[in-house]
């Protein structure tokens, strides 16, 4: 059983019984009554956010997810094939695992895979940046300025975007996979 003394970023607990990871806290002493945290949680299954403040007698289970680096191969149907980089393993994963997430996969990318200890695969995480090609976006017009607004555009996964005036059909650019964002053209 771990405690509020315990808890860090990035942690994974038991907790209404699911599992949610920590992703941010605040350790507080009022003046005035005993010390609290305030906690920022994330559903590993689902990306749901909630918060929560716990009391300094409150515990709560810690979970030792496993986190193994795979390799995206291909999409066959609902099932997104990994393999993994050392045994050559492939492992099919569920398109609700996936989610949303499915618009920012290129084949041969190399992901995170997070099991619980049961084995049950609660999700992956994507690298910070991923580069993709710009498939469709509107021309430039001259009076465009780099700084002001944007266009939308769509990537070679279908993944649309808010992009500068200043980009353009084939170009590369830096994806931020956290937000979803544009962040500069990539070389």
């Amino acid at each position: 059983m771990a405690t509020m003394a315990d808890i860090r970023n990035g942690m994974v607990i038991e907790f209404k019984d699911d599992l949610w990871e920590v992703v941010e806290f605040l350790h507080v002493k009022p003046g005035k009554g005993p010390a609290f945290m305030r906690s920022k949680l994330k559903n590993v299954r689902s990306g749901k956010v909630v918060e929560n403040t716990w009391r300094e007698s409150d515990s709560f289970n810690e979970v030792r997810v496993e986190r193994r680096k795979m390799e995206y191969l291909y999409r066959d149907g609902e099932l997104f094939v990994m393999m993994d980089s050392e045994t050559y393993e492939q492992l099919p994963v569920d398109a609700h695992v996936v989610g949303e997430l499915e618009l920012m996969l290129l084949e041969n990318m190399e992901i995170t895979i997070l099991f619980a200890p049961s084995g049950e695969i609660l999700g992956i995480e994507l690298p910070v940046t991923v580069v993709q090609t710009i498939a469709e976006c509107e021309p430039n017009v001259k009076g465009n300025t780099a700084s002001g607004g944007g266009k939308t555009a769509f990537t070679e996964t279908g993944l649309r975007i808010t992009v500068p005036f200043f980009v353009e059909m084939g170009d590369k650019i830096k994806i931020d996979t956290r937000s979803g964002e544009y962040i500069e053209r990539a070389n």
